[in-house]
Formats: C-alpha cells, structure tokens, sequence
C-alpha cells in the first residue's frame, strides 16, 4: 500500500489545491466583415455577421 513518506504542511498543500482557480483567455478572433474583434465560432455583436453571411440585423447607432 502507498504512504506518505512525510507530512506536507498547510503552506504546501493549499498552494497546489489554489493553482487550479485561474480562468483561461477566451479565443479572440478578427471579424473578416468589420475588423473588430469577436469570440471564436461566434456572431459578431459589431456587424451582426457569421461564416460570411449576415445571421442578426443590428441597428447603426
């Protein structure tokens, strides 16, 4: 059976259970209609467009 070969402190073990809590950048991609950037596989909120044809018109403010 495996055992511990010794004690791992308070400061040790909290250090690797709180290196799992840090989020990811989401992917970030150009849109090829209007150039701002959008979410990856994702309609763009600037132009309304997705895959090269237009999914939601959006108002011109």
């Amino acid at each position: 059976m495996a055992v511990p070969k010794g004690k791992i402190s308070k400061a040790r073990r909290d250090k690797r259970r709180n290196s799992h809590w840090k989020l990811s950048l989401p992917g970030m991609a150009k849109c090829p209609k209007c150039g701002e950037m959008k979410l990856a596989h994702r309609m763009c909120k600037a132009c309304g467009y997705y895959n090269g044809r237009e999914v939601k018109s959006v108002k011109e403010a």
